[in-house]
């Protein structure tokens, strides 16, 4: 049955909700911020917590802003557009730090200050929209219909373009990938500045003479080919055959690039591999490292291991996993996705022995 409460908002869960506490149950408000004093209305209840929707602010956060989307609060993609930039930032950064520590129970995690995007607006490259009978954008906020969508403020204007094509188009039912320039239909990273920084930093952190270098996970080799010139040898992992294909397009003699079981190659290269000269970078998917290759980096340290992740618990798990074997050196989390609560995080660990 719901209910009517008053909530004094002071934590932001991972995922974006506000948390408040009532009768000794967390509460899980949307579109809040820590410091608010709202009346919420309780939508589901559980044993150890609820969830409620905002029915008014009481008491507002100076860091509260006005959205500059519309949509916002009915889209299902961002959930920060309320909140100052510099904010969000702060609490992305918290967040990792709390997956660390709960989680992978560093007590003291060598976390270093979130690098912010360049465009907290207008830097998606690609959009994947959905059309279904005349309609077109995304799915609604907690739900599985669509709403209608003419420009979407976090994407490239060259995307914004592409979508008003497509809206003069009229198209079929189905889905539909725009992006802001053109290049292999396989994963790429979203926020092209920020990528940029991230190969960067990932490039001052490999140590001379190294001579292998194994991108696990490497879709169309965007590290592994920013990086070639440090290695003897590359060697680019995934499954993907079409991003394999895209990685093997105007690769160098020493670039090489194999589709299929990652885990069964990955093992095959570290076991007559030099560790002490070779480098790993793994950019898995949000599940992290599945634990087939959990073991072999356990089994094979090398000297520097650079892991790449979208999500920071899955993250946080694997670390506490490799730490008897690896030393964990630095996490720093990147804002890949501004307004969003995505988080990308690298972290740079090398061998213990």
């Amino acid at each position: 049955m719901e209910r009517e409460v008053e909530l004094r908002i002071d934590d932001i869960a991972f995922g974006g909700k506000g948390v408040g506490r009532f009768e000794g149950k967390a509460v899980f408000v949307p579109f809040t911020i820590e410091g608010e004093r709202v009346a919420a209305r309780i939508t589901r209840e559980k044993k150890s917590f609820a969830e409620a929707e905002v029915v008014s602010l009481e008491e507002t956060s100076p860091e509260r802003v006005a959205p500059e989307c519309p949509y916002f609060g009915r889209c299902g993609g961002c959930v920060y557009q309320h909140i100052s930039y510099a904010h969000q930032l702060h609490w992305k950064e918290w967040q990792v730090a709390q997956a660390l520590q709960r989680i992978g129970k560093f007590r003291e995690p060598p976390l270093q200050r979130i690098v912010p995007s360049p465009l907290d607006y207008g830097y998606r490259n690609r959009v994947t929209v959905h059309v279904e009978e005349g309609v077109i954008g995304f799915f609604r906020r907690d739900s599985h219909r669509l709403i209608d969508i003419e420009r979407c403020p976090i994407s490239s204007p060259e995307v914004n373009a592409e979508l008003a094509s497509l809206r003069q188009r009229r198209p079929r039912d189905g889905h539909y990938t725009l992006r802001a320039h053109g290049g292999p239909r396989v994963f790429s990273q979203t926020n092209d500045a920020v990528a940029a920084q991230l190969a960067e930093a990932i490039g001052e952190l490999i140590p001379p003479a190294q001579t292998l270098l194994i991108d696990a996970y490497c879709g169309a080799g965007f590290f592994a080919k920013r990086l070639r010139e440090k290695f003897a040898r590359i060697v680019g992992l995934d499954w993907d055959i079409h991003a394999i294909a895209a990685a093997e397009s105007g690769a160098a003699p020493k670039e090489h690039y194999f589709a299929g079981d990652l885990s069964q190659r990955l093992e095959l290269e570290l076991s007559r591999a030099e560790l002490g000269l070779t480098t790993v970078i793994v950019d898995p998917p949000a599940t992290g490292l599945t634990p087939d290759v959990r073991q072999i980096l356990q089994s094979y340290p090398v000297a520097t291991l650079l892991y790449v992740s979208c999500n920071p618990p899955t993250l946080a798990r694997d670390l506490a996993e490799t730490s008897g074997v690896f030393t964990l050196r630095s996490v720093t989390p990147f804002d890949m996705f501004p307004q969003t609560a995505e988080i990308e995080a690298l972290a740079h660990l090398t061998a213990s022995r």
